[in-house]
């Protein structure tokens, strides 16, 4: 390439986009052309998450740059002011090393600081996974304002770009790429159910529940309820139960905090940190259910042909396929929807299901843009605004 590698700046501030843009991240170190620049953020560098930037150095990933952001509180006050703290953190980033192009993915609060601090240094942003719907969190509003902080579109769906163009983003900027996370299960070789017992020491015969439940941040104050909730109905399962951990969002520790309660008094249930992408693909393929509000079993759930219980309004408006089933947040409800789950004809049926997010073959093309595209045309930068004519 003349002049030298084009620098990728990405960002990634959790364990979920992280496992969004590995492939991304593969392909980037991989092309000679490219210059990967890794900045890394909030709960990855947070020991009470789990410190989750080890696991991506042992990756082969090396981190470009740090960003701490994360107070120690889950209030309003303290997510705003995290905010705050991560724009402040990354405009000293780029004003020490400014990337060709930004990539950011999908919808959390420490994600959306990094899209803001690029706006005035005139940095292209490519942002994944944009157009969805989680109209029960904040997030929905996080990603659709970087949609508009965003010059380039790598959407999931035909019904998300369509939504991008709605939002008046011009039809060249937005690509039908399908989602990122889906190339893993080409790169990955699944990992046994023996092998995952004594890397992690939790039970996986027979096949778990595994239970991720992330505070609704529309819905903060229910928190403790909701996980109540959650909690009763599982009382009824007794098998193995796997918990992840909950984001570190508003009101996120009363989750955290309910849940190693009720894995101390259950032998069978375990809490692990972090599975690392690799290893979260191989648990989710043998387990029985997933239950709870992860966007992982809408998106990467079908297909495994896995069963997801989705509780709740988190991820309302998102495009679902017929492995998930929707219930509320009343125990009865949710243990209904767990018995349906583990029906063998439900599982049965879920045999040539089809998923909606794409084959696997996203990095392919996001890379392929992202190494292409002329980033001196005016245009790039220049957005105007697509009025759609009825």
């Amino acid at each position: 390439m003349i002049g030298g590698p084009r620098t990728i700046g990405v960002v990634s501030v959790s364990r979920a986009d992280y496992s969004i843009c590995l492939p991304v991240l593969r392909r980037i170190q991989a092309d000679s052309d490219l210059k990967l620049h890794l900045i890394i953020s909030g709960m990855h560098l947070s020991a009470e998450f789990g410190s989750t930037v080890d696991a991506i150095e042992a990756d082969g990933f090396t981190i470009g740059d740090r960003v701490e952001m994360l107070l120690s509180t889950d209030t309003p006050e303290g997510i705003a002011k995290s905010m705050g703290l991560g724009t402040i953190g990354f405009a000293q980033v780029f004003a020490r090393t400014r990337p060709d192009i930004l990539i950011v993915a999908a919808d959390r609060f420490e994600m959306h600081a990094a899209a803001v601090a690029a706006l005035p240094f005139k940095i292209p942003v490519a942002h994944i996974e944009g157009g969805d719907l989680t109209e029960g969190a904040i997030d929905d509003a996080l990603r659709h304002s970087m949609t508009k902080l965003s010059h380039l579109h790598f959407v999931s769906t035909d019904e998300y770009a369509r939504r991008v163009k709605q939002l008046g983003e011009e039809p060249w900027r937005v690509i039908v790429s399908g989602a990122p996370s889906l190339d893993n299960l080409k790169s990955f070789t699944l990992r046994s159910a023996d092998e995952l017992e004594r890397k992690y020491n939790v039970a996986m015969k027979p096949s778990p529940l595994l239970v991720t439940f992330h505070p609704v941040t529309l819905e903060y104050e229910d928190a403790g309820n909701q996980i109540s909730e959650l909690l009763a109905a599982l009382e009824q399962f007794d098998g193995p139960i796997i918990f992840t951990r909950p984001n570190a969002d508003t009101r996120g520790r009363i989750i955290d905090k309910e849940i190693k309660r009720f894995v101390d008094g259950h032998p069978s249930a375990h809490l692990v940190d972090n599975f690392g992408a690799h290893d979260y693909w191989s648990v989710m393929s043998l387990t029985g259910v997933m239950v709870g509000n992860s966007s992982s079993g809408l998106i990467e759930a079908p297909s495994l042909r896995i069963p997801a219980v989705n509780i709740g309004n988190r991820q309302r408006g998102r495009v679902r396929a017929s492995n998930v089933i929707d219930v509320g947040y009343d125990r009865k409800a949710i243990g209904a929807g767990i018995q349906k789950a583990l029906d063998p004809a439900f599982r049965e049926g879920l045999r040539k299901l089809v998923n909606p997010y794409g084959t696997g073959d996203a990095a392919e093309k996001i890379v392929e843009c992202l190494k292409t595209i002329v980033l001196t045309d005016e245009r790039v930068l220049s957005k105007k605004f697509h009025d759609i004519v009825h």
